[in-house]
Parts: C-alpha cells; structure tokens; sequence
C-alpha cells in the first residue's frame, strides 16, 4: 500500500491568509515550512488513487504529486474518487474544485453525505458541470475494497458527533450520533499492511484504541499542541478538547497513548499557531524521544 501525505495543516493553512503570527510570518519567510490543509491520497491500482478528503488546496496538491497528474489522454485522470473523514468545509470544499470531472465517486457516511446533499445542496451545485456518485463508507467489521479488484479495503472508525458550524441545528443524521467524525481504517489484504488516519480527533474511543493496536501506521490529529494553545493565542475562549481536538501534550494528550504503540506514529493537521510548525521547535525532540514524527506535505509511506 502507497500513501501520499498530500497536505498537513488544519483550518486555513499555513500560512493562514489573514494571520501574522509567528508561525505565518515565519512560514512566508521560510517557504519549507508552509503547510496545505490536511489530506491523503492512496494507490488503489497501478495509475489509479483515492484523495481522502478534498481541501481548498486540492488543485495545488494535485499539481505537487506527480502520481496525480492527468495523462496520455487528454482528460483522463488517475483520481478515481474522494473519501470523507468528516463533513467539514476545509475537508469538503475541493469537491466543487474536481467539476471538470465526468463523473466524481465520493466515498462517506451518512451524517456526512446527507450535510453535503442537504444543507449545502451540492449534487445541485455541481450537477450543470459533473455527476457526483455516493458510496457509503463501511464501518469497521465491514471492511469494503475502496475501489473493485483492488487489495486495498477501507472501514471507518466513528469518532465523534461534532458537526461542522453549517450543520449544527441539522436534524440530518441525528440517529448516527458517531458517524459526523470517523477515522479511517486502511488494509492491504494483499501484505496485511493496516494504516489509521485520524486527522480531526475529538475522543479516543475503545473502536479507535482496538484499530490502533493492530496498524502499522498511526497519523492523527495533531492540530493544537497542548488544551490552552486557543486561548493562549487568543482566538478562543474554550480549550483544543471543547474544540474537538484532543491536545498533543499533557495528562489526556494523545502522545502519551502514541507512545506505547509499535507502529510507525505520526501527527497531521497542524493549527497555524503550533509551534511544531517551527522545525526548530524544542516540541519536536519531546517527541522524538518517544519515536513519534511529524508529517510533512508531500511525505511518502509505503505499507
């Protein structure tokens, strides 16, 4: 199983547009440390991959992947589709991006697909340019090859009931309370190869602890590096936990549960106002010590 780590920033991207922090200035000063908003591509089949999850960046991420670049003809394009780890916009937004598409397959759960089609009316949106194709995303115990023939099987681990901001008050998949937020469960039947992608984590549910236990790669949310980051950079009243991000570093951080584990461990989706975006950030020895890495646009992972 190959993995592109096409991007590594959470919300708004590093640098952030209207932000001039250290870690954006920096970030302009110093191109290597700039960083796309969080997303994944796998190798479904010689010349044929899934992005999971679709970011404003898409355009860009595709261009900086060679692996995704269209070719011999014209207008035929080794994305096969687009898997959702949520329904959030900087996850969702480079749907629209993909128009020019004949047909895209969009791979989700119901809480998700249903906030898309609803809410945002996208099959609508799109349907003057391009035909969007639903395919449920299996929950784990009912693993699904993510595209037909192929050795690669996907499941979601349900997370979270945290919505996007647009669907708060959205009586759709009410009944699905775990399925709004899922990590991704990927196996190679073919080299018993499993990887855990998680970039958005608000809860480590028993679900989550089994799936990790038996991967060989972990990437997680690594969006605030302790629970007061928010308030600290005063962009928030309330703690990286109540914003559905569970903190690097302190009694309840995810380090301390990464740690333990044998598999290769690495954090993604990076607020702008973490200073692991500072590659000489003391923060990134802590976690050397325990054997932890921090992902990097444009990483490559074979499984």
């Amino acid at each position: 199983m190959l993995l592109k780590v096409l991007g590594t920033a959470a919300g708004g991207g590093v640098p952030q547009w209207n932000c001039a922090c250290r870690e954006c200035a920096g970030a302009r000063t110093h191109p290597r440390r700039r960083r796309r908003h969080a997303a994944l591509a796998v190798q479904v089949a010689e010349g044929r991959w899934y992005l999971v999850n679709a970011t404003p960046d898409i355009g860009e991420q595709i261009e900086d992947c060679p692996e995704l670049h269209p070719g011999p003809g014209h207008r035929r394009t080794p994305v096969a589709g687009v898997v959702l780890t949520d329904a959030e916009l900087d996850h969702t937004l480079g749907i629209a991006r993909l128009r020019e598409a004949e047909q895209l397959e969009v791979i989700a759960t119901a809480a998700v697909r249903e906030a898309l089609r609803g809410r945002r009316q996208l099959d609508s949106l799109l349907a003057p340019y391009t035909e969007l194709s639903w395919r449920d995303l299996p929950t784990e115990g009912l693993a699904q090859p993510l595209a037909a023939g192929s050795a690669v099987h996907i499941s979601a681990v349900p997370l979270s009931a945290k919505r996007p901001r647009y669907a708060a008050t959205d009586p759709a998949g009410a009944d699905a309370p775990g399925d709004w937020v899922t990590a991704l469960r990927l196996t190679d039947r073919a080299t018993g190869r499993t990887a855990v992608y998680a970039p958005a984590l608000g809860t480590w549910p028993q679900a989550l602890e089994e799936a990790v236990a038996e991967a060989d790669c972990v990437i997680v949310d690594g969006t605030f590096w302790d629970d007061d980051e928010p308030r600290r950079a005063n962009f928030s009243t309330r703690g990286a936990t109540a914003m559905g991000h569970l903190p690097i570093d302190g009694p309840n951080g995810t380090a301390r549960r990464l740690a333990s584990l044998p598999a290769r461990r690495l954090y993604t989706h990076l607020n702008n106002t973490n200073p692991l975006i500072d590659p000489a950030a003391p923060q990134h020895k802590t976690l050397a010590r325990l054997g932890i890495e921090v992902a990097a646009d444009g990483m490559e992972i074979v499984l």
